[in-house]
């Protein structure tokens, strides 16, 4: 119910007008001081929102929330009609409050998803990131998006998903804003060398059966100053390097249509006709880092990445493979 009363009242002030409490509590068949404690924690998630004696609630600017139809309707006007049906085109939840669109969908293993099937948030209250980090999830400024995808070899079919997601947020941002990103391995995405978007991937399963994985991507679109400032890395956002205004649902469509395509790439042929890609994008190819793994420091050059999405690090001029994990890669300066 909870959840229930607050999706409704965001709906309801996305417009940017006033609304008054009576009403809202009348939709809702609840008290106008339990609607006043709902707009509390609304406030206290980022949504500035004022009242005004007589006039009741409103944003201090309008809100263009996520449209699951707007989103499906776009990834259907980009397939062939003669070609594809339009129920090959995945399932899409679009949810205003969640606690990780990873999570939600990792609990739905192994009956309750469908491959492609894909999950949006405006807000996330337990986002995660990569080494038990947050995923600082202010509400409705960003895309929060997870997609499940079958693994039909195995956990072993999971190399290189990480590098293939980014470069399908590369492919995504590209045909959206026209602006070119930068890959940093093993999974962020840069912009003027700072962080611009991260990946989180999920496994479930064992190395030689049918296995499960649900890849995040949480993408910076229109920082808020408050939120931003509880970061602990550098940062940007889309919006900032954008001559377009950035469209949320369409930009979605484009992630998850791109995303899809890469997936399809890399169950057909693998990852190697993607690596010239990548390394033409690659953040820190030839370029002096250091990789952290708990306390140890290793300093070395960045000589790219392997076709199976290893780190090829050379150190006193031998050249050798980096697997994921709790790893920090950064530039050595």
């Amino acid at each position: 119910m909870t959840k229930t009363v607050k999706e409704h009242l965001v709906k309801s002030l996305a417009s940017g007008q006033f609304i008054s409490g009576q009403l809202l509590g009348e939709q809702l068949g609840i008290s106008r001081t339990a609607i006043a404690k709902h707009i509390k924690v609304l406030t206290e998630i980022g949504l500035d929102i004022y009242s005004v004696t007589g006039k009741g609630y409103k944003l201090a600017q309008p809100l263009y929330l996520l449209e699951k139809d707007k989103i499906i309707s776009l990834l259907a006007d980009e397939k062939n009609p003669q070609a594809e049906k339009q129920s090959d085109l995945p399932l899409i939840e679009v949810h205003s409050l969640i606690d990780s669109t990873n999570d939600y969908l990792m609990r739905r293993l192994p009956n309750q998803v469908t491959s492609g099937q894909v999950c949006l948030a405006e807000y996330q209250s337990a986002g995660r990131g990569r080494r038990g980090r947050q995923w600082i999830s202010p509400f409705g400024s960003q895309i929060y998006l997870s997609m499940y995808w079958y693994l039909e070899q195995g956990l072993s079919g999971a190399m290189g998903l990480s590098l293939l997601t980014a470069l399908a947020v590369s492919d995504a941002v590209k045909a959206h804003s026209n602006v070119q990103v930068q890959l940093k391995w093993p999974n962020d995405i840069y912009l003027d060398g700072v962080k611009l978007a991260g990946i989180l991937i999920d496994l479930e399963g064992q190395a030689l059966e049918p296995s499960h994985c649900v890849i995040g991507i949480g993408l910076n679109l229109h920082m808020p100053v408050d939120a931003g400032k509880l970061i602990e890395q550098k940062w940007t956002d889309l919006q900032s390097h954008s001559k377009v205004k950035i469209d949320r649902n369409g930009l979605s469509a484009q992630l998850i249509s791109c995303l899809r395509k890469r997936l399809q790439q890399h169950q057909q042929v693998g990852l190697v006709p993607m690596l010239e890609e990548w390394h033409a994008h690659d953040a820190f190819l030839n370029k002096r880092v250091k990789l952290i793994t708990g306390e140890r420091v290793t300093h070395g050059i960045c000589r790219g990445v392997n076709n199976q999405g290893a780190l090829l690090l050379e150190v006193d001029g031998q050249v050798k493979p980096v697997y994921g994990g709790e790893v920090s890669l950064r530039m050595d300066e």
